[in-house]
């Protein structure tokens, strides 16, 4: 079902949404946290990207395990580059647990923490606990990209 889209191996395609996604909710959910002033501008963008990005970055993960599956069937991995592969397709799964992390907390945000609210307790609390998610959202997002494109660009 994730393998292709109109003849073109889904995984390249699908994987720009969560690289767009994922960081522009943990940056946009942290603004969210500890600027009241941006609230009022971003609560529904941001209740849409809490959901939009997990999805994202679950469709990328699901596509890259069928694109391996594919390679591999197709005898077009080599022994030598299936390690770092491996770990590519790691990375992607930490990269949506700490999506689906940041996508949870930012939802709690949202209802959680109106507009009009100062700097609470709670509101701080979720603060950090979300910015603790974004960073590791960021984290993973740059590491899985960076092993894909060492893997497509440099032949491994």
């Amino acid at each position: 079902m994730f393998e292709e889209i109109a003849g073109i191996p889904a995984h390249p395609l699908l994987v720009h949404a969560a690289v767009v996604f994922v960081p522009l909710l943990a940056l946009a959910a942290v603004a969210y946290a500890f600027l009241p002033f941006v609230r009022p501008h971003l609560r529904w963008v941001l209740a849409l990207l809490a959901v939009a990005a997990p999805v994202a970055a679950l469709l990328a993960k699901l596509s890259g395990d069928a694109f391996l599956a594919r390679l591999g069937r197709a005898g077009r991995i080599s022994d030598e580059y299936v390690p770092r592969l491996a770990q590519h397709q790691d990375l992607g799964t930490w990269t949506l647990y700490a999506a689906l992390a940041l996508g949870v907390l930012t939802l709690a945000l949202v209802v959680l923490v109106r507009p009009g609210a100062g700097r609470t307790v709670p509101a701080l609390a979720l603060g950090a606990l979300t910015l603790v998610a974004a960073g590791a959202s960021l984290y993973f997002v740059v590491r899985t990209g960076d092993t894909g494109a060492q893997a497509v660009w440099n032949g491994q």
